[in-house]
């Protein structure tokens, strides 16, 4: 067990060096059309929004089999307000980015494991009026900054309303 905790820390300091050396200083967070309408997730119509790597980090993650992920959430500014106040459900405009990564050994640290190609950028926006029928979110997931095919995208809410309805639809928690 205390190995396992062990690289969990270090796969959580990872991730969060990775992440905010990625990002600079944080932008205002407000969601924002991809600058293609082309790069729109099929069923809900949802882009990239523009700066997302500049958020706040909501929390890391590490996935195992079958995906062998590291994992970060970034929110935006209404995201973020929502969490330290414990909000729910949260507010049109809360927008959650998630970015993943195959995870390596480190080369320089050996217990370590560091992000390695990147596999998809996920994204939930929140819109009540739109997204009536999922919750009130949208949900986008893109490989190379391209949107991927209809079937995929058809998974998304059935997953998050089977997991964690209580919770908004929401997987992540604020990480302590």
């Amino acid at each position: 067990m205390k190995n396992i905790r062990m690289e969990i820390a270090a796969v959580a300091l990872a991730l969060g060096a990775c992440v905010f050396a990625a990002v600079s200083i944080a932008a205002d967070g407000k969601p924002a059309a991809s600058t293609s309408t082309s790069a729109a997730s099929p069923i809900y119509g949802v882009t990239i929004p523009k700066g997302y790597r500049e958020w706040q980090l909501i929390a890391p993650a590490l996935e195992s089999e079958p995906l062998n992920e590291l994992r970060v959430v970034l929110g935006n500014k209404t995201a973020v307000d929502a969490y330290k106040k414990g909000a729910l459900p949260f507010p049109d405009g809360t927008v959650l980015t998630k970015l993943a990564w195959k995870h390596v050994q480190s080369p320089d640290f050996e217990p370590a494991l560091v992000p390695g190609m990147a596999t998809t950028v996920q994204v939930m926006v929140k819109d009540s009026a739109k997204y009536a029928a999922t919750g009130g979110w949208g949900f986008g997931r893109f490989v190379d900054g391209k949107p991927v095919d209809i079937a995929q995208h058809q998974t998304c809410f059935a997953c998050h309303a089977a997991r964690v309805k209580d919770r908004d639809y929401v997987f992540t928690r604020l990480a302590p």
